[in-house]
């Protein structure tokens, strides 16, 4: 085994384990999905160069947003029960280096989403909980505290085609009544 798939998968096995105790926290309606989606993050894998766009203050009231170049390069894990990408950009304020770990849970049939990010060092908790309907897209959801105040994130992610795909991210103030898409990742396939 080689030293990369090692870390990967024990930075997904710790993954799993704080998933058991966090699950509680996660406000995704808690239904078991008909459709199994264990095959839903497979359109990810690979290389992509990703634009972004990011809001500078969310849920100020502010539109001011900026734009910024990155690379993810994303592969599966336990035969496509769970996977992780390495993301890299160059935002005006800096480089981004992050990794999301992805989880694939067979008895809800939801997928848990973990982001790190290297200035924290550390898997952002709790997980960012759902599944795609079927049809290329895909919520996801969970609660945390944002300036100080509850809010609840979603990611959602539309697959367009084979090449090409789209993750925004929004924060809801006022339990799910409103939402304001804060980042958005348009995504295109690198050939290799």
């Amino acid at each position: 085994m080689r030293k990369t798939e090692w870390i990967v998968n024990v930075v997904v096995s710790l993954v799993l384990a704080v998933s058991m105790c966090s699950a509680a926290d996660n406000p995704a309606p808690k239904t078991i999905s008909v459709r199994d989606g264990q095959h839903d993050f497979d359109f990810w894998m690979g290389s992509w160069k990703v634009h972004n766009r990011r809001m500078l203050k969310p849920l100020t009231g502010s539109k001011e947003w900026i734009e910024f170049d990155g690379t993810t390069v994303a592969r599966p894990v336990w035969n496509g029960l769970a996977n992780m990408d390495e993301y890299e950009g160059n935002a005006p304020s800096g480089r981004i280096r992050g990794m999301t770990v992805r989880t694939y849970n067979m008895k809800t049939r939801e997928w848990s989403l973990y982001w790190a990010n290297s200035t924290a060092g550390e898997i952002a908790m709790p997980p960012t909980v759902g599944h795609f309907d079927g049809k290329g897209k895909g919520e996801f959801f969970d609660k945390e505290d944002y300036n100080g105040k509850p809010i609840i994130v979603r990611y959602t992610w539309t697959v367009i085609n084979k090449n090409s795909c789209r993750w925004e991210q929004a924060f809801s103030p006022d339990d799910g009544k409103t939402w304001e898409t804060n980042w958005i990742m348009e995504n295109t396939r690198v050939k290799e």
